[in-house]
């Protein structure tokens, strides 16, 4: 398996897995911005035999990064692919000197939370409504060294 940077070629395995992982999945208008305009996103993908098998979508804003998107294929999950994309990420981050890693989460994705809490990542705070749904998401940080 291999990582590497997405570029705008990517565009259609990554609306694929928008589709396949999210309930309220990007556009591809959306995901475009983000490849191609947006100054401060970086996507991070993996692939299997060139296959994009996930990515990781985050933010960098002075010191610190947020995650916006983490999308794994179904028959890839539970094998450590979302863990290794978080690692790999960690280490670009750090070596753009990023001091803490956020994200929020849907308060009913279980397996994403305790993901987040492998990783380090830390419950800081309730966002009540934060969803269209009017789901609660869970803010969570992790400091990077």
């Amino acid at each position: 398996m291999e990582f590497r940077f997405a570029t705008i070629d990517d565009l259609n395995a990554i609306v694929s897995l928008e589709n396949e992982c999210f309930s309220s999945p990007y556009k591809e208008k959306d995901v475009i911005y983000e490849l191609s305009e947006n100054p401060f996103c970086n996507t991070l993908v993996i692939e299997n035999n060139r296959e994009i098998i996930g990515y990781l979508m985050y933010l960098i804003t002075f010191d610190s990064s947020s995650i916006v998107r983490i999308g794994v294929k179904k028959n890839y999950r539970k094998q450590g692919i979302a863990f290794s994309l978080l690692t790999k990420c960690e280490e670009y981050l750090k070596e753009k000197q990023v001091e803490f890693f956020t994200l929020e989460v849907r308060e009913s994705n279980l397996a994403a939370i305790n993901l987040y809490e492998k990783f380090g990542f830390l419950k800081i705070c309730v966002k009540k409504s934060y969803y269209d749904d009017g789901e609660n998401a869970i803010y969570m940080m992790k400091g990077v060294f």
